[in-house]
Order: C-alpha cells, then sequence, then structure tokens
C-alpha cells in the first residue's frame, strides 16, 4: 500500500524500477517473518512491479530529434528545457547553441520579435508515441511560461523535427541554424 503513491506519481524507467525492486526486497524479507498478511501484500505490489517492468521493457525505442529555441532569457529557458528534455528521453544528446536572427519579421519601435533567438537540437530515445510525445513537450513549453499570443515572444520552442526517421516541421529543416547543428548529433 505504500507504493501506490509512488507509483502513481514516478516516471517509470529502469531506474526507477530497478529502485523500486531492491526497496521491495528488503521489506519483503524483513516483514515476511513478521505476519504472512503482510507478506502477501508485498508480494503483490512485487508481482506488479515486474509487470509493470516487463511492459516498459517490451516497448519499442523511438528516435527523436527536438529543436528548442527561445527569444525570452533565452539561455536560462534553453536550460530548463535541456534539464526536462534529459528526464524525458534517453541516450539524450545536445548541440551546441547558437544565436539567430529572427525570421519573418517587420521591425518597429514596438515589434518585440526584433529579439535574437538561441537555439539548439536534441537527440534521444523514447517509449512515448509520436503525439503524447508532442503533447508532453507543449506542456513543457507552458511551464516555461509559453503564450500563443501576438506579443512576439516566445519564452521556450520545442519542435519535433524526427520522429523515427520521419521528418516534421519541414521548413525548418530548411533553416540554417538546423543545417549547422544536425552535423553535431
Amino acid at each position: 500500500m505504500r507504493f501506490s503513491f509512488i507509483l502513481s506519481t514516478a516516471p517509470i524507467n529502469f531506474r526507477t524500477i530497478c529502485d523500486y525492486s531492491a526497496t521491495l526486497s528488503y521489506i519483503i524479507t524483513v516483514q515476511r517473518y513478521k505476519t504472512s498478511a503482510r507478506f502477501f501484500i508485498f508480494s503483490l505490489h512485487f508481482s506488479l512491479l515486474f509487470s509493470i517492468f516487463a511492459f516498459v521493457m517490451k516497448q519499442k525505442e523511438h528516435h527523436v530529434i527536438i529543436s528548442l529555441a527561445s527569444n525570452e532569457n533565452q539561455e536560462a529557458n534553453l536550460e530548463a528545457a535541456r534539464v526536462q528534455l534529459t528526464q524525458l528521453l534517453t541516450s539524450v544528446r545536445f548541440t551546441s547553441a547558437i544565436w539567430t536572427e529572427p525570421v519573418n519579421v517587420q521591425c518597429s519601435m514596438f515589434n518585440v520579435q526584433s529579439r535574437k533567438y538561441l537555439n539548439q537540437l536534441c537527440e534521444g530515445t523514447t517509449t512515448f508515441g509520436e503525439g503524447l510525445l508532442c503533447e508532453v513537450l507543449k506542456e513543457a513549453e507552458k511551464r516555461q511560461g509559453r503564450t500563443h499570443n501576438e506579443d512576439g515572444i516566445v519564452t521556450l520552442d520545442l519542435d519535433l523535427l524526427e520522429y523515427d526517421g520521419v521528418r516534421h516541421h519541414l521548413r525548418d529543416w530548411e533553416r540554417s541554424y538546423v543545417k549547422d547543428l544536425i552535423s553535431e548529433l
């Protein structure tokens, strides 16, 4: 019973499952000498844990490339995105970050879109489906303060550029920063 909260809130990955398994093994060893009822309950948790482990291990790993961009508090927002992506993906690699001018912008004294962007690419693997991964990326943008309004401020933009070899955001692939950074992956 005491692990139901942990299992419902923690991201499930190989390391998490191994940690839970080791903890449960210890608890089962200690508790089985106290009462057989407790041993039975912990055995059920242990069995459930191995079922989850088997399910996670069967899931296919998908190769992804994600672009990161920001034109507001750029370095801090990209750092926050790197932390989130490192927790979300496995086998994560990042390119260097480069500054670029905004695309398709008419400058005026009231237009904040003329701020430079800091761009970076990320490569990794995930067991998430394509749709779920896109939803998680958009939620990460919102947590960083991203709104889709006309003020031109982009606190964080995370775009799925490639999923299992299928390219998305085809116009982005033509941008010089993607062409320059892709060779670093």
